[in-house]
């Protein structure tokens, strides 16, 4: 199932090798490296807080040593419940010292999701925020998990933030959490001011062992957690370096919005900036104009996002107030990126930014297109070093020709372990250590890949088959449209008819009349949505990818009331 040619390695510039070497140690021991170059190079940035990264080493190590006394042995799994703070990076190193296993947990779980990733991962120790602790709590009942870490943002804010932030919190969140240190329930804050750092106990942690269990949803049936193994972490992470050429090891400023319980925001933020010896300025959550503010003083230089969050930015009223111009590169990823939204950020910021591509089960990124070299917009770029991808074809299941449309597989150093504890849904994706995607794409006679959609997303209307994206591509094209979703909803005559869901730009009108009359200007009469919908708002993820999915069930939902 080998591919037969990597065409594309003849765009890559001379600054990016084919192929690249990879350290063969785990991540605690590349975390303590990053730390001997420069234990003064300040590593961290929250909300008027600096760590260096001795002090985050440090912070790392109590907590690792107080979780080893808890009875965190090797192989153990630890789930982490935190929105991207300094505690989030100490817990992730302080479990891999440990030679413990994380489980990126997403704090806006339910407690029915959260007991059944418990559950599944069977971890017995979790790391979360002070304003889930009623949720967490509750777990102990249900699940293994037997100690609970509690920590509250407050406590890595600088003075006065951290005397003023509780009653901050009161007032947004009109919430009070008192938690007490007990035999099972333990205080960040306290363990830190009293634990001793320990050793580190990754010595014998191989980079073939799991370093992370990270769940993912796909389109139906209960999560799968990805077995990311630390050398699939580590290359990720190293390809990324590379394409970023221009970057210079320990000079760059990274903004990290992406959630750490997200793996792009994980291997793009959290790992790149420890291997790089980046500093991280860190958000706990996105928020126009706070991240706009952000960059404004602080002049991060990397900045991977996702199209919602740049369309965000793009169209908030007080832009003009705020210089961008220390933006240089952005790696956009987590769902399509708009050329329109592509071209405005960058004439913003004077920067690049550009489109990628991955999954979960692949650290996540495979493809990208270059930042200072060709790049083609509405394309995904080229595979990455050492990374081999092919299309195969619906018909025969082998490769197909050039620009033939078919499922997109990926292979290479950053492809999963497997899913844990489900070896036939392993071996449903996995083919000879292939990867195959479940996206619908195709190759052009340069080697440039272009995803047309989700395998399942494809909508079939009147025999036609219609890819949402490309739809999309159009909508997004109107003046007056700042985002649009496009989904297949029953039809009696056609099975299938498209519908558009669209949010507006602030202050203007616009009518269906006026969005169908632009649409037949640019697309074939069969994709013309025949429905639309106008909302305030769109159902997103904690990383800001719609959820396409959560728009179909509620179709489907009206569809079957109604008949």
């Amino acid at each position: 199932m080998e591919s037969t040619e990597k065409i594309w390695l003849s765009q890559y510039p001379d600054e990016i090798p084919a192929r690249l070497h990879y350290e063969q140690k785990n991540l605690a021991q590349l975390f303590e490296e990053a730390v001997q170059k420069d234990p003064k190079k300040s590593a961290i940035y929250f909300l008027g807080k600096k760590m260096t990264f001795s002090q985050l080493h440090q912070d790392s190590l109590k907590l690792s040593s107080y979780l080893i006394k808890l009875g965190l042995k090797r192989g153990d799994r630890v789930a982490i419940m935190l929105p991207n703070c300094p505690q989030a990076v100490i817990s992730f190193y302080a479990v891999l010292l440990a030679g413990g296993v994380v489980v990126q947990t997403n704090p806006l779980y339910t407690e029915r999701e959260l007991e059944y990733q418990l559950n599944d991962s069977e971890a017995t120790m979790i790391i979360a925020l002070d304003l889930l602790y009623p949720r967490v709590v509750k777990m102990k009942a249900l699940t293994k998990i037997k100690h609970v870490v509690i920590t509250s943002i407050q406590d890595y804010l600088p003075f006065p933030k951290n005397i003023i932030y509780p009653f901050i919190q009161r007032k947004q969140q009109k919430i009070s959490v008192d938690v007490s240190h007990t035999e099972t329930t333990h205080l960040f804050k306290r363990i830190i001011n009293e634990s001793s750092p320990a050793v580190c106990n990754a010595e014998g942690i191989s980079d073939e062992d799991i370093a992370i269990l990270q769940y993912t949803g796909g389109t139906t049936g209960f999560p799968k957690g990805v077995m990311l193994t630390h050398k699939n972490l580590v290359a990720n992470a190293t390809m990324c370096s590379h394409w970023l050429y221009r970057c210079r090891h320990g000079e760059e400023k990274v903004l990290g919005i992406i959630p750490f319980f997200h793996v792009y925001g994980l291997t793009t933020v959290l790992v790149l900036s420890v291997l790089q010896n980046y500093e991280m300025v860190l958000l706990p959550k996105f928020d126009a104009k706070t991240t706009l503010k952000t960059i404004h003083k602080q002049q991060p230089t990397l900045f991977p996002g996702a199209p919602t969050i740049y369309i965000a930015l793009l169209n908030h009223p007080g832009l003009a107030k705020y210089n961008l111009s220390s933006i240089d590169s952005c790696m956009s990823g987590s769902a399509p990126l708009p050329v329109e939204v592509q071209e405005q950020f960058e004439k913003l910021t004077g920067g690049k930014l550009v489109e990628g591509y991955g999954l979960t089960e692949s650290s996540p990124v495979t493809h990208a297109n270059f930042l200072w070299k060709e790049r083609i917009p509405g394309s995904i770029g080229v595979p990455w070093p050492d990374t081999d991808a092919k299309i195969l074809s619906f018909e025969t299941g082998k490769e197909a020709a050039v620009s033939e449309v078919g499922e997109i597989a990926v292979k290479g150093p950053q492809v999963m372990k497997g899913y844990w504890k489900q070896p036939e849904e392993t071996e449903a994706v996995m083919r000879d250590g292939w990867l195959l995607t479940g996206d619908v794409g195709y190759m052009d006679d340069k080697g440039y890949f272009y995803v047309v959609d989700r395998k399942k997303d494809i909508i079939i209307a009147g025999g036609y088959n219609i890819y949402p994206r490309e739809v999309e591509e159009v909508l997004y094209e109107h003046e007056k449209i700042q985002e649009a979703v496009v989904v297949g909803v029953p039809d009696p005559y056609r099975g299938e008819t498209v519908k558009a869901y669209i949010v507006l730009k602030n202050g203007v009108r616009c009518t269906e009349e006026e969005l169908n009359e632009f649409s037949r200007k640019y697309l074939a009469a069969y994709k013309v949505p025949r429905l639309y919908e106008f909302r305030n708002e769109l159902p997103k993820t904690a990383v800001g990818k719609i959820l396409r999915r959560a728009l179909i069930d509620e179709e489907n939902e009206k569809h079957k009331k109604a008949t």
